[in-house]
Order: C-alpha cells, then structure tokens, then sequence
C-alpha cells in the first residue's frame, strides 16, 4: 500500500545504502521526514515553520540545506498557496548531527565505519504534523485539489516479529559485532523480542551496568557487544527532552576527552 505526505510525495523507506561490512551496527526507532517551511502570500508568520513533505534521502539524513530545496523543489505546489522552502535546520536532520558527533565519534568511528537501522524505515506523523495538517491543509485540498495525506499516525509498536527477523538479517549481513541502541524503544521492542537479557529499559540497564557500559549479549547464536544509550533527542537536547538523560550522556562524553 502507498501513502502519500502533503502536497503529493509517495512516502519510502529509508534504509543503509551501503552495505559493505562494518564495526558498528546502531538501531533506532523510526525514519524521519524532509521538512518544509510554508509560506503565504501577504503572511508574515509561516503557516506552518515544520512540515513534513518528504521522505529522507539517506537514513539518519544530515539535513543539508541544498539537498532540502532540491528535494522541495520537485514538489508540485500551487502558487496560489505560497511556497515552500527549506525549514530552520533545527527541523531537518538533527538526530544526525547528534549520531555523528556525540555517539559515532566518541567510540573512534565515523559513518563509514557504521550501518544504521531503524525499527520502522518510514516515518510517520506526530500529533504537531496531524494538527498542521487538518488546520492548514484540509480545508484547501478540494479547491486545490490537493491529494489525501495518508501517511499513519506514530504508532506506539513499531516493531513485530517479522520486521526482527529483517533487522537480525541486517545485523547479521553488517558483519560488526558492536550493537548500539537508541533509548528504550529498540530495547523494548527488539533486543527483549530477539535476545535473554534482565532489563527493559535505559534506566534498568544504567542501575544493572551503569551508563555508557558495554554487555555480551547473544542475538541468533551470535555474540554482540552491546551498548544501549539515550535517544538523540535527549542527547542533543532535541526540543522535549529529558535533562537527567543529557547530563549522563554529557558524563559519558567527558571519558573520550
């Protein structure tokens, strides 16, 4: 089945493009869109500073600013409505940043050295895009004709036991025997479904191990050390977040100075 953001773009799955052996397999939780800032005419204030109109061109995408408008470029937009241009870089590719320069980094590797995974390869909206969407967009999509936006709600399973087997199959075809997850949902919903460890969340695993610690764990007869740590959104200080998380991983950072 085929869904479709805002203004026409069929959404696709955003998976490792790469796939020659690495040393670092990370696992996160679900694919992040293209943002666009709308515009109308005669309007200071954005009609919408965020939209989501596109998938990413590459997993854990970097948000290059160039790339975004030639990417929003091929938007077929009504002029009527305004225009669409790149969102503030804040909205585009955060998670990335983040992955490089606070995780990857750190632990001595770059993207090269890295095959990144999510749960779920395709995005989905939030609450903010939905509302967006029903304000802004639905009262003009039958006098522009504009298509129905079908892209799913974020979900709160995303991952059952076909999508782990493809992610051990991933892991397993990556060669690395490092596995890092990002925050509680790729423990939940993968490690505790594939592997026999005794915690379920970031918080057990920092009581049981301490934060930032490595542990053998055994996925399929095969033996990964594994390093779960905070989602980038709390690394980073990624709008909500949790600061008890930042400060740790902060710690964590000071050890590789």
């Amino acid at each position: 089945m085929k869904f479709y953001y805002p203004f026409g773009e069929e959404l696709r799955p955003v998976v490792q493009q790469d796939r020659t052996p690495k040393k670092v397999f990370v696992l996160g939780v679900y694919a992040s869109a293209v943002h666009a800032c709308w515009r109308k005419p005669g309007q200071k204030r954005p009609v919408c500073t965020a939209l989501a109109v596109a998938s990413e061109p590459r997993i854990f995408w970097d948000g290059n600013p160039a790339e975004a408008a030639e990417i929003i470029s091929r938007i077929k937009f009504p002029k009527e409505l305004g225009t669409l241009e790149p969102a503030d870089p804040k909205f585009n590719g955060p998670s990335a940043k983040v992955l490089d320069e606070h995780i990857l980094a750190p632990l001595g590797f770059t993207r090269k050295d890295a095959w990144l995974c999510d749960l779920l390869p395709e995005t989905r909206l939030n609450d903010g895009q939905i509302d967006a969407i029903k304000r802004e967009y639905l009262p003009l999509k039958e006098t522009y004709r504009l298509n129905e936006v079908t892209i799913p709600k974020r979900p709160s399973k995303f991952c059952d036991n076909e999508r782990c087997k493809e992610i051990i199959a991933e892991l397993e075809e990556s060669k690395a025997e490092m596995l890092v997850l990002l925050g509680d949902i790729p423990i939940k919903q993968f490690l505790n479904a594939v592997a026999s460890v005794d915690y379920k969340t970031l918080q057990e695993y920092k009581d049981l191990y301490g934060y930032g610690k490595f542990t053998g764990t055994m996925i399929n007869g095969k033996s990964y050390k594994v390093l779960p740590l905070a989602h980038p959104r709390q690394i980073g200080g990624l709008g909500s977040h949790s600061s008890n998380w930042y400060d740790e991983h902060q710690k964590w950072l000071d050890l590789y100075k």
